[in-house]
């Protein structure tokens, strides 16, 4: 049986011709190499998996070549070519510093620098991760990375180059790699499919490029994973199974049922997903990532930006000609605050339903706001059923009939209006509608009243300490990440009713009295609101708390001492000692 290598290093590009992903670097080095420029230390940064310590390789290969091609390609046919692909060269030197990074270490590459090279040209030493090198390595690399000999060529990689010293900077030419695109990364998977004579969807690897997140060592290790789950024949389906991603189905489907104002299949929605085991915050994420990518479909200009297959690409452009830029940069917003505080949150499933809630109730006039978060107004969200005898939904709403509505029709005699009483908890809201006469008016021998008898007005409903004090938590639990602070102050202040539309609050000192009073006005009106109350008022009460400090001076100190202390007392009569 022949031996298995994986893709990552069965694919793995031997010239610059064949790296994927970083033309401009792979073109600059080229051209050094031809040119004969080549500096003595070269610094190579970027994310993993995108070619650095692969085009540090090619790099030394190429300039011991012996017989470079018209291209400036090493022949792969003389001795120092040969060499390095059975590894076996003594002109290449890799050293892994996060396992090799002491004083001594760097000395014994400094002892080898001293040689020079037998075959070729150049000594080239490779130091992977060289940012862990310790600060006594660095200083001790100092001198010989700045004045090596003429031979010696030091390559260093790193994925971290802020942690990089500016003297070890300053001594070399840097080169940013970047993150390869996804569609470089979907061609590179579709070639090594056919070399392989596997079948891929382009949609799968479209997912595969997406979780990789530009690395290509990253997306061929995806590959082969699926290769094995697959046998070889690679779906949508069943790379979404796999790498357990969510369906982008999802988030179209989410984001019909918002425009559609549908509060209800939204939640239900969200529901579906929550059983298939996948976690809200990944979710929400996932959600404002959908709404950015509809943003910037909206134009063609801006499509570029999209990254992912043609199909999808399409699809993303049908579905953001119906989404107004309104409605989009609102339910970015939203998410946004959602994916803040959703760590904080003590119930993350309540935090994300309000997010959608508010998102599908978000009108065409709404804006972001200029805030840190944007006004969270609830609407009604679930009709309630229309029943004989109780008023529509657009009638219950107000707790008393206005006059005009009360008022027949001078042309219809009507029964004297059918009142009904619905009890939510604590709260009775009273609904009025003149009920529909059941029998024409020659069957009823009594006439009806002109005037209903008038009723008493509904006064508003008193304070409620049980309701006051979760409108209170709901307040401390919507603020983000940056006002926590005040958050926790609220967690540990419970506020008590004084009258039907006042509350008190007590604070230690003014200086939480002055925190408080800046969002006094967003506390009133947030917890009137959740209370379902044209106003409440917020009473602000500084408890100072005195603590008597007695002033000891040393002989008194010393006499406080001597009586709670039996060794010291006896230590006194001993010696006789007094204090000054």
């Amino acid at each position: 049986m022949e031996q298995y290598i994986v893709s990552a290093r069965k694919y793995r590009p031997a010239t610059f011709d064949t790296v994927v992903g970083q033309r401009p670097l792979t073109q600059t080095l080229l051209n050094a190499i031809r040119s004969g420029k080549l500096a003595h230390a070269y610094l190579f940064c970027g994310p993993r998996g995108v070619g650095k310590t692969t085009c540090a390789r090619i790099f030394a290969k190429t300039i011991n070549c012996e017989h470079l091609d018209e291209h400036g390609a090493p022949c792969g046919q003389c001795e120092s070519c040969r060499a390095f692909e059975e590894g076996r060269s003594l002109n290449i030197h890799e050293l892994d510093a996060a396992s090799n990074n002491s004083v001594d270490d760097i000395r014994e590459l400094i002892d080898q620098v001293r040689i020079p090279p037998q075959v070729g040209r150049y000594k080239v030493f490779i130091i992977d991760e060289v940012h862990m090198l310790s600060q006594a390595a660095f200083n001790a690399f100092l001198k010989t990375l700045e004045e090596p000999p003429h031979y010696v060529i030091f390559i260093l990689a790193t994925t971290e180059k802020h942690k990089i010293l500016p003297t070890i900077l300053s001594r070399c030419q840097v080169y940013d790699f970047a993150r390869i695109t996804l569609q470089s990364t979907v061609d590179h998977l579709k070639f090594v499919a056919e070399r392989e004579g596997y079948t891929a969807e382009e949609e799968a690897l479209s997912l595969i490029a997406q979780k990789a997140d530009g690395g290509m060592r990253d997306a061929l290790s995806i590959f082969d994973q699926m290769v094995s789950f697959t046998q070889g024949h690679i779906t949508y389906q069943a790379t979404l199974e796999n790498l357990n991603i969510l369906d982008a189905d999802y988030y179209f489907r989410m984001v019909d049922h918002m425009l559609a104002k549908d509060v209800e299949s939204s939640l239900l929605l969200y529901d579906e997903i929550q059983a298939r085991g996948f976690d809200g915050g990944h979710f929400v994420a996932g959600l404002a990532s959908h709404m950015r990518n509809l943003l910037v479909s909206r134009d063609a200009r801006t499509l570029p930006l999209l990254e992912t297959s043609e199909a999808q690409r399409r699809r993303y452009h049908e579905q953001a000609v119906r989404c107004r830029p309104q409605f989009l940069l609102r339910a970015i917003k939203l998410c946004n605050d959602c994916d803040q505080s959703y760590r904080q949150s003590r119930n993350k499933r309540l935090q994300v339903e309000l997010c959608l809630i508010q998102a599908a109730q978000s009108s065409d006039d709404d804006t972001p706001g200029a805030g840190p978060r944007p006004a969270k107004t609830l609407k009604p969200i679930f009709k309630r059923p229309a029943t004989p005898g109780v008023a529509p939904a657009a009638a219950q709403q107000s707790p008393s009939p206005r006059p005009a509505e009360r008022q027949p029709q001078p042309q219809r005699p009507a029964k004297p209006a059918v009142r009904h009483t619905l009890t939510l908890g604590a709260a009775s809201i009273r609904l009025g509608q003149p009920s529909v006469p059941t029998a024409p008016a020659a069957l009823n021998p009594q006439p009806a009243a002109t005037n209903p008898p008038p009723t008493a007005p509904v006064s508003p409903r008193p304070l409620v300490a049980d309701e006051l004090i979760l409108a209170w938590q709901h307040y401390a639990n919507r603020l983000p990440q940056s006002e926590q602070d005040m958050a926790v102050r609220m967690r540990g202040i419970t506020p008590r009713p004084l009258s039907p539309d006042t509350f008190s609050v007590s604070v230690s000192n003014p200086l939480i009295e002055r925190a408080f009073l800046k969002s006094k006005a967003d506390i009133e009106t947030h917890i009137a609101h959740q209370l379902g109350l044209p106003r409440v008022a917020m009473q602000l009460d500084v408890v100072k708390t005195e603590v008597a400090v007695k002033a000891f001076s040393k002989p008194d100190l010393f006499r406080q001492m001597l009586s709670e202390s039996h060794s010291l007392k006896k230590l006194h009569e001993t010696f006789s000692l007094e204090v000054d």
